[in-house]
C-alpha cells in the first residue's frame, strides 16, 4: 500500500546550515505518529516542507504517491494536508464561526458549485457543517465572539478545528498542547484520540511526552536534522540514543 505521506532523503538547508538532513520516513493511512526531539531538531521545518511553506533543498515529499515537492501551500492544503502552528495565528476580526466558514473555501470544489453555489444548496449544508465542528471542539457557545476573546485553550481547540474544516486526510499538528493547563490538555488528548477514531492521519510535534507516549503508536525523533531513532513508545523510550540527545533518564 502506498504511505500517505512520505519523506525520501529530504535536507532543507539555510546557508550552510542544515536544519534538515536526508530525512527519509513514511506515515500510513490511520496512523497517529509522534515527532520529537529538542529545540532546533528541525520539527517545524519538517510541517513546512510538507506543507509547502518552504521549498527542499534535495529529496521529495510525496503524498498518496504523488510529489509535492515545490507545491505551493494553497494546492497542497487542496490535496488533503492541513496544518497548525506552534505560534497561534488566528485573525483578530473574524469571529469564532468565520473562522470554519473561511477554512472551508480551501476544500476542492467543482467549478459549478463555486459559481452557483444555490445548485446543491452547498452554502447551507457547509454552515451547518460548521457548527457540527465547532459543537465537536466545544466552541458552539462562543461562535459569535471573536475568536481572539477565546481564553487559550480554546483559541488552540479553534486552530485544531479550522484545520479539520478543510476537509484534510493528514493533519499536521505543531506543538497543539504548548501552554495549556491539565484540564486543557486531558481536552485536547480526548480530541485527538476521536480524531484517530473517525481515520484521521496525525503527525503530532510535541513536547509534552507523557501526551506523546500516551497517543502515539510510533515516535519519529529528531536531532540536529537527522532521524535518531524511530519505533514504538516503549522502543524510543529505551533508546541510548534518545536519552542523551533528548529524553535524559528519569531520577
Amino acid at each position: 500500500m502506498t504511505a500517505l505521506l512520505e519523506f525520501r532523503q529530504v535536507s532543507k538547508g539555510f546557508g550552510g546550515v542544515l536544519a534538515v538532513a536526508d530525512l527519509s520516513f513514511a506515515l500510513d493511512r490511520g496512523e497517529l505518529v509522534g515527532l520529537i526531539g529538542p529545540n532546533g531538531a528541525g520539527k517545524t521545518t519538517v510541517f513546512n516542507l510538507a506543507s509547502g511553506m518552504q521549498r527542499v533543498s534535495s529529496g521529495e515529499v510525496r503524498y498518496k504517491g504523488v510529489r509535492i515537492s515545490g507545491t505551493s501551500p494553497t494546492r497542497i492544503a487542496r490535496r488533503g494536508i492541513a496544518r497548525t502552528f506552534q505560534n497561534l495565528r488566528l485573525f483578530s476580526s473574524l469571529t469564532v464561526f468565520e473562522h470554519i466558514l473561511v477554512a472551508q473555501t480551501c476544500r476542492s470544489v467543482n467549478l459549478l458549485t463555486q459559481i452557483f453555489p444555490f445548485v446543491t444548496g452547498s452554502e447551507v449544508a457547509l454552515r451547518r457543517q460548521a457548527m457540527e465542528v465547532l459543537e465537536v471542539f466545544g466552541l458552539a457557545d462562543r461562535r459569535d465572539d471573536l475568536a481572539v476573546h477565546l481564553p487559550y485553550g480554546g483559541q488552540r481547540r479553534l486552530e485544531i478545528a479550522r484545520a479539520i474544516s478543510t476537509s484534510p486526510e493528514l493533519l499536521l499538528l505543531d506543538e497543539p498542547a504548548a501552554g495549556l493547563n491539565d484540564t486543557e490538555t486531558a481536552e485536547l488528548s480526548g480530541i485527538l484520540e476521536t480524531l484517530r477514531a473517525q481515520g484521521y492521519t496525525i503527525l503530532l510535534v510535541e513536547h509534552d511526552m507523557n501526551l506523546v507516549m500516551r497517543l502515539c503508536s510510533r515516535i519519529l525523533v529528531l536531532n540536529f536534522g537527522s532521524l535518531i531513532a524511530s519505533g514504538t513508545p516503549a522502543e524510543v523510550r529505551a533508546s541510548p540514543a534518545v536519552i542523551d540527545a533528548y529524553l535524559g533518564v528519569a531520577e
